[in-house]
């Protein structure tokens, strides 16, 4: 297993075990504290451990090597793990809103929430932000698409809490000095948090989408590349490189120049030069595809 792939494991391990136990302590203390808010939250934080799961599973799959059926590797597993991360955000979503209308609805608004669900709420807003901070700049480091979508996941996470935490205070507030009708900013903070979950879906899955369809990069994130393969002795120029996205890493095909007048042979070793220098110098490039040219 490589460095890459053991620390991301290393990541969502961490952040299962964090939202399974706040999960639990959000459902209990949304119950106990009469928060509709509160329960939405434990609902995202079950999201989570659900989410977490399906980007282990692509990250593992994502390490097999090449084989037969998949030439240039599994390294869109990742993005069909990040795909599937925003179809339970998008669904987990319009279910708290649901129930939020619903309970409007049916006069089923709680007045009397408790001081628990304002510390319980507290509590979680730090302990998703640092996660966030933790998976987002490892993810970013190791280039795991999989692993920031699960970063981003902690951070809506976050921001729905602190929804609720105005929610929550403000129905507190209400139920101190008599006034019921701040009773409903509860359930109406659900359903702000549930918005705010269903973008979140929306965004990682446009995201997934636009990494699974082999995205080219563009000039300027070629341009070192071009630099490396130019340094090359005896290349005489680069007809065509096209570096597209395969998941996490990168797949660049390139056709080179060099003299009409020498050898098969050399021409052979001057391609595998500039295979090897590409995938020396530019960690995210996983192979290369190299045809030769005469000048």
């Amino acid at each position: 297993m490589s460095n890459r792939y053991k620390k991301a494991q290393i990541a969502t391990v961490i952040g299962i075990v964090v939202n399974l136990l706040l999960a639990v302590l959000k459902t209990f203390g949304g119950i106990l504290g009469n928060s509709r808010a509160l329960i939405a939250d434990a609902v995202h934080s079950a999201s989570d451990v659900i989410s977490s799961i399906a980007v282990l599973v692509g990250i593992r799959a994502a390490q097999k090597p090449p084989d037969s059926e998949h030439p240039y590797g599994h390294g869109k597993s990742e993005n069909v793990a990040t795909l599937i991360v925003a179809i339970l955000l998008v669904i987990v979503g319009f279910e708290i809103i649901y129930n939020a209308i619903l309970s409007v609805v049916n006069g089923t608004v709680e007045s009397n929430t408790s001081m628990i669900a304002l510390y319980i709420i507290i509590f979680s807003i730090v302990v998703k932000e640092a996660l966030f901070q933790y998976k987002f700049r490892l993810g970013t480091r190791i280039k795991s698409p999989a692993l920031v979508a699960d970063a981003w996941h902690h951070r809506s996470d976050a921001i729905s809490s602190i929804v609720a935490l105005f929610g929550i205070g403000l129905s507190i507030i209400g139920a101190s000095f008599g006034i019921p009708y701040l009773g409903y900013l509860d359930p109406a903070a659900s359903a702000i948090i549930a918005l705010i979950i269903m973008y979140m879906g929306y965004k990682l899955a446009k995201e997934a989408v636009s990494m699974s369809l082999e995205v080219v990069l563009n000039d300027s994130e070629t341009e070192t590349m071009h630099e490396t393969v130019l340094a090359v002795d005896k290349v005489r120029q680069i007809d065509r490189l096209i570096a597209r996205s395969h998941g996490s890493y990168v797949i660049v095909d390139i056709k080179i120049s060099v003299d009409a007048d020498i050898s098969v042979e050399e021409g052979h070793h001057i391609a595998r030069v500039v295979k090897q220098m590409l995938l020396r110098n530019h960690e995210e490039v996983k192979d290369v595809n190299v045809h030769v040219n005469p000048y």
